[in-house]
């Protein structure tokens, strides 16, 4: 029998406010309700809103940006009982097909403010700042960032279970753990902690909401028992996750889709944000964790992916020095910071700003490598940049023939209005 219309679980309303929807939810908890029930075996389309509930703008502005509410973030649709599923068991996850919702042909991604959210150079990059996307099939553009067009690897940047009660306390138990012990507590947030603000728990209502506010883990981080907010580029279309079962029915909640993005999605917001439908196929392995010994997710990424010629990626290198010539033992996250830099200043002699290189490393797609983590006392990190993806030839062997680079005018990023 051939196989009828593919069924759609979930459908979101860009009527109405995000947090005024029941099937959508922006904590991880064991007692959100679920919104739909998904059999083994059956493939379903999800509707997504985009990671921050609407709260950005197709326009030339970032104020968006620096006044976004981080404690709404993320709204997830979900959960979704998969029927039989039963803690002990693996959520076999098939990726079947991800899109833009056709009326909404265009996504972001954004610098934040170093005090609301901040990145991973928000030393270098502290004041807001965003990029629009166009999407044509499945490339995209920016006017915000001219003189690039590429082809998305669009993906969900979160996919998990629900916790069960005794996870979601070691979560909080270990996390609390951090913020206070850390030093680097006293002067930026290492860990979100559970927080009863803007807590939206789908259908929950009365003493049930506000149980999920104060106990609700943030869904900014992943973690290693359920996965989350892993932002792995690759999961991709045609691509399969294996994820742990810890609660009756896994609870399965999927959001924050992005059409592109760089390996380290390096600007916090760095991927290219979107609204979306995707296509999921699920099964069941009963008793996988034991039968597999998994305590975490894994996956098998998909046969889509953005093909570049041979010799065509430039690749850059990052040591574990950092800027003011101190010396770190094997610090991978010095060493990518470092490499990042260092591609930034190579690609601003072409005309771009230091905050366009900053957007685009996070949202094209560049392959980030952790190159050596052996060879004392420096790591070695790598990023390459897929050359075709810019219009004009950003190789060294242009450059020295033609005796340097002439700077163009690309134009400039969306910036607050306030910006000095």
């Amino acid at each position: 029998m051939a196989p009828g219309p593919i069924r759609t679980a979930h459908k979101v309303d860009f009527d109405k406010p995000a947090w005024e929807q029941t099937g959508l939810h922006n904590r991880w908890h064991p007692d959100i309700p679920s919104t739909a029930s998904i059999k083994p075996g059956e493939a379903v389309n999800i509707e997504c809103m985009d990671w921050t509930g609407g709260q950005i703008g197709n326009n030339d502005s970032a104020d968006d940006v620096k006044n976004c509410d981080l404690t709404r973030v993320h709204y997830l649709s979900g959960p979704f009982d998969i029927e039989g599923a039963e803690p002990g068991d693996m959520l076999l996850v098939e990726i079947q097909d991800v899109q833009p919702f056709a009326h909404r042909p265009w996504g972001f991604c954004a610098i934040f403010d170093k005090n609301n959210g901040g990145g991973f150079l928000d030393e270098e990059y502290p004041q807001a700042a965003k990029a629009i996307w166009d999407f044509e099939g499945i490339h995209c553009s920016s006017r915000h960032i001219p003189g690039v067009r590429f082809a998305g690897l669009i993906h969900p940047g979160i996919m998990g279970c629900a916790p069960s009660a005794e996870l979601l306390a070691e979560w909080t138990r270990r996390e609390t753990e951090l913020v206070e012990t850390s030093p680097l507590a006293k002067v930026r947030d290492v860990a979100l902690l559970p927080e009863p603000k803007s807590i939206h728990a789908g259908a929950a209502e009365g003493e049930l909401k506000a149980k999920i506010g104060r106990e609700g883990a943030r869904t900014i981080p992943g973690r290693p028992e359920h996965g989350g907010n892993c932002d792995i580029k690759n999961l991709s279309r045609g691509s399969k996750t294996y994820l742990p079962v810890h609660v009756n029915g896994a609870k399965f909640s999927v959001g924050d889709l992005h059409f592109s993005q760089g390996d380290g999605e390096i600007s916090f917001c760095g991927a290219i944000e979107m609204a979306g439908i995707i296509t999921f196929k699920f099964d069941l392995i009963k008793n996988g964790q034991e039968i597999l010994g998994m305590k975490s997710p894994v996956f098998l990424p998909g046969p889509v992916e953005p093909q570049f010629g041979p010799g065509r990626m430039l690749t850059f290198e990052g040591f574990s020095v950092d800027s003011q010539g101190k010396q770190h033992y094997l610090d991978v996250n010095v060493a990518y910071k470092q490499t990042c830099l260092r591609v930034i200043e190579y690609l601003k002699r072409f005309g771009y700003s230091g905050e366009q290189i900053y957007l685009l490393l996070s949202c094209a797609p560049v392959q980030g490598h952790v190159a050596g983590i052996v060879d004392i006392p420096n790591a070695c990190t790598t990023m390459g940049i897929p050359m075709d993806i810019f219009d004009f030839d950003i190789s060294p062997a242009t450059a020295a023939k033609n005796g340097g680079v002439n700077a163009m005018d690309l134009g400039s990023c969306a910036y607050t209005s306030d910006r000095k």
